[in-house]
C-alpha cells in the first residue's frame, strides 16, 4: 500500500549514476515527476505501480512514456521512505 505521502525521498548511488547519464530531457522529466511524487505519490500521471518478478516488492513510476524508476517503500514506526534504486528505459529495466 503505498502512502499518500513520504517523510523522506532518498536514491542509492547506483540510482544517481543512472540518473547522471541519463539525457538531460530525462533528467528534467524525471525532476519534475518526482515534485509531484513528493507531493501525492498516488498522482494518476504517475501510473505508480507494484513491480513483480525481477523486481518484486519494488514500486515504478513513470518518466516519460518509456523511462521508468524504480524504487522500494520502506516504513519503519512513523517513517515512510521511497527508496530510488534504479532509472532507465522499460526495456532496460525489465529484460
Amino acid at each position: 500500500m503505498t502512502p499518500s505521502a513520504y517523510t523522506q525521498i532518498l536514491s542509492n548511488k547506483n540510482f544517481i549514476e543512472q540518473y547522471k547519464k541519463a539525457d538531460v530531457r530525462i533528467r528534467k522529466a524525471f525532476d519534475k515527476q518526482v515534485k509531484i511524487f513528493a507531493k501525492n505519490p498516488k498522482n494518476l500521471g504517475l501510473r505508480n505501480h507494484l513491480l513483480r518478478e525481477k523486481w518484486d516488492g519494488y514500486r515504478s513510476i513513470d518518466i516519460t512514456s518509456n523511462w521508468r524508476a524504480i524504487y522500494k517503500e520502506i516504513t519503519e514506526g512513523k517513517e515512510h521512505v521511497a527508496y530510488f534504486v534504479a532509472l532507465g528505459t522499460h526495456d532496460q529495466l525489465y529484460k
